[in-house]
């Protein structure tokens, strides 16, 4: 696994953001929620452009699967919400390579915040896709996971 142990302090801008929200297990839930998405992504990028893909989460249990879009949205599908994300500070890792290796890079992750004593803001932690997989060789996916700072 291809993976950055040391963030790099980021700011990221606000941006518009349509999701669909599931509660439980991460494991469980977030290919499921990735699933559903991606069978609205034709309805939803009807009347919208679609950007980029990312996902907001909040341990225990609260996972969003969202699409970026370049202008707020028109026309949503039942049940998809949206947010201007508010961006912000944020310490960024990243994963290069499978989205198979997003649990145990992500469980690095808070591994790493834990014991470095990173401040930490009440907010949705980040995984942000800066690829298509449905374009790019699985190897050279790349994955932001942005936690929340209050650093900086």
């Amino acid at each position: 696994m291809n993976f950055t142990e040391n963030p790099e302090l980021v700011t990221r801008p606000a941006a518009h953001y349509v999701y669909l929200e599931r509660v439980g297990q991460f494991p469980v839930i977030a290919p499921a929620t990735w699933q559903d998405l991606h069978r609205l992504a034709p309805m939803i990028s009807k009347h919208n452009r679609i950007t980029g893909a990312m996902a907001l989460y909040k341990v225990p249990n609260i996972y969003r699967a969202g699409f970026l879009l370049s202008s707020p949205p028109q026309e949503l599908p039942p049940d998809v919400q949206y947010i201007l994300w508010q961006g912000g500070k944020y310490s960024r890792f990243v994963l290069t390579g499978a989205y198979s290796n997003l649990p145990e890079a992500s469980g690095r992750v808070w591994s790493i915040v834990a014991r470095k004593q990173l401040q930490v803001r009440d907010d949705f932690a980040v995984e942000h896709y800066l690829n298509d997989p449905a374009t790019t060789p699985e190897e050279q996916l790349i994955t932001e996971i942005l936690v929340p700072t209050g650093e900086g």
